[in-house]
């Protein structure tokens, strides 16, 4: 009979330092979801091709279901949870995606904005054509992608000063 092995992983989520043992064969998408019910991270393809479970990983994103948990030992990671402000707040990207009427099932959303995020800490400017392609890893049935993409666009013009509400 095969004896499942445990590791401990010490790593910090939305800013907190946090402890646990995981099956080594665990995904960081079931870590996330079943240890610390951070539901925000969805189970979609389950391959690392739909974007529905994307999480920031020392500031740079990543499909978790295909991310072992161990591989987070040490490394500080951010889900959707991470945004939301001290009062319950939306971040001005989360913002964005509600003015934009970018969001329908929603099933999608977090996995977007976690991709957004990425794109604007990069203190970039970039075309729609490279916006597109930068949010290509991720299905949406429902949207179209226009709507985020005009989301993602205007927040990045916002937070670099050339657009004014």
């Amino acid at each position: 009979m095969h004896e499942t092995q445990y590791k401990l992983v010490k790593c910090t989520i939305n800013g907190k330092p946090v402890q646990k043992m995981v099956d080594v064969r665990a995904s960081l998408t079931d870590m996330l979801r079943n240890d610390f019910s951070l539901n925000s991270v969805k189970k979609g393809c389950e391959v690392g091709e739909c974007g529905a479970c994307n999480v920031l990983i020392d500031g740079e994103c990543f499909n978790s279901c295909i991310y072992l948990a161990i591989w987070a030992d040490g490394k500080n990671i951010r889900t959707l949870e991470g945004l939301i402000g001290p009062n319950g707040e939306l971040s001005d990207i989360q913002q964005a995606f509600v003015d934009e009427a970018a969001v329908q099932c929603g099933f999608c959303t977090p996995g977007f904005i976690m991709t957004a995020v990425e794109i604007l800490e990069s203190g970039k400017e970039y075309t729609r054509d490279e916006l597109r392609k930068l949010l290509s890893g991720h299905l949406c049935r429902c949207t179209g992608y226009e709507n985020i993409l005009n989301a993602v666009e205007k927040t990045m013009l916002r937070r670099l000063g050339k657009l004014h509400d």
